[in-house]
C-alpha cells in the first residue's frame, strides 16, 4: 500500500500537476497540504474521475489540508484538539479498513513559525501547536493501530536534510525550540520513515528564489512519521524529486511510503 504527502502550494494553481503526478503513480491515498481552498471550492470532480474519495478541510487563501484515497473512509477527524479559538485548517485524518485490520492516518500541515521575534505571535503559536499535537498523537498510538502522521512539518530534523545548516540555524524551521518539541513527539514511539531505511542527505522543499533547485540548494521539512504498528510494515521510503523540475511546479515534493498492510 503506498501512502504519500505533498504540499501542493494551492491546488487551483497545481491542480494540472497533482493530476498528472496521481496518472503515473496512482498511489493509494495522498495527503495534500497548503490547498488554500474552501471545502466547496475543492475540485473534487478532476480528481475522483481518477478512482479517488476526498475528504477536506479547507480556509480561504492559505493553510488547508485533503486526504485523497482509493479506499473508502471509515471515520474522518478535522482539526487539532486542545484549542477552540484556533481556526487554522492544519490537521485532518482519516481512518481505513485495510486486510491487515485498519490504517490511521494524519495529514498535518505544522506552522512555520516565522518571523521568530518578540513582536510576532507565530513563533510561540508553532510550539503552542506541536504541544497540542503531541498529545493528540499520545491518544492515537494508544489505541496501538497502524498510525502515520505525515505531512509538511515545517521542521529540519538533522543538518543531514540542510544543504547549508549553518545558513538556516536560527530560523523557525532549525533551532534549539523547535527540535526540542520534534524530539518529544519523535520519543513518544514514532519512527522518521525515511531515516528508518537511509542516512544519506534528502531534500522535499526548494525555494523559488535564488535558483535554490538548480542548485539543490534543498530543506528535508516533509515527513512520515510512523507508530510501531506502521514502522513494522515498512517497506520502503521515495522522494518523487523529479516533480519539482516539472512545469509550475510546487516547491514541496512527494514523500511516499509503502506498507505491507
Amino acid at each position: 500500500m503506498r501512502i504519500a504527502t505533498w504540499n501542493i502550494n494551492g491546488i487551483k494553481a497545481r491542480l494540472s500537476v497533482v493530476l498528472h503526478w496521481l496518472e503515473l503513480h496512482k498511489p493509494d491515498i495522498v495527503c495534500l497540504q497548503e490547498i488554500k481552498s474552501i471545502d466547496e471550492n475543492f475540485p473534487r470532480a478532476e480528481i475522483e474521475a481518477l478512482g479517488y474519495n476526498i475528504e477536506t478541510h479547507g480556509q480561504k487563501g492559505f493553510n488547508g489540508v485533503a486526504i485523497l484515497s482509493r479506499l473508502p473512509f471509515d471515520e474522518v477527524t478535522r482539526g487539532l484538539p486542545g484549542d477552540d479559538s484556533d481556526e487554522q485548517a492544519r490537521l485532518i485524518e482519516g481512518v481505513f479498513s485495510v486486510p491487515s485490520g485498519v490504517v490511521r492516518v494524519c495529514n498535518i500541515y505544522l506552522p512555520n513559525g516565522n518571523p521568530v521575534s518578540e513582536d510576532s505571535e507565530k513563533f510561540p503559536y508553532k510550539l503552542a501547536w506541536m504541544a497540542r499535537l503531541r498529545s493528540f498523537v499520545e491518544t492515537r498510538l494508544a489505541l496501538e493501530e497502524p498510525f502515520i502522521l505525515l505531512g509538511d512539518f515545517n521542521l529540519i530534523p538533522t543538518a543531514a536534510d540542510c544543504h547549508d545548516p549553518k545558513a538556516w540555524w536560527g530560523d523557525a524551521l532549525y533551532r534549539p525550540e523547535s527540535l526540542e518539541e520534534f524530539r518529544k513527539l519523535a520519543n513518544l514511539g514514532l519512527t522518521d520513515a525515511l531515516r528508518s531505511v537511509t542516512d544519506a542527505p534528502a531534500y522535499t522543499f526548494w525555494d523559488f528564489q535564488s535558483g535554490a533547485w538548480r542548485k539543490d540548494n534543498g530543506i528535508r521539512i516533509d515527513h512520515l512519521m510512523l507508530s510501531p504498528q506502521s514502522a513494522d510494515r515498512l517497506d520502503g521510503v521515495t522522494i518523487h524529486r523529479d516533480t519539482r523540475g516539472w512545469d509550475k511546479p510546487s516547491d514541496h515534493v512527494p514523500v511516499e511510503g509503502v506498507f505491507a498492510l
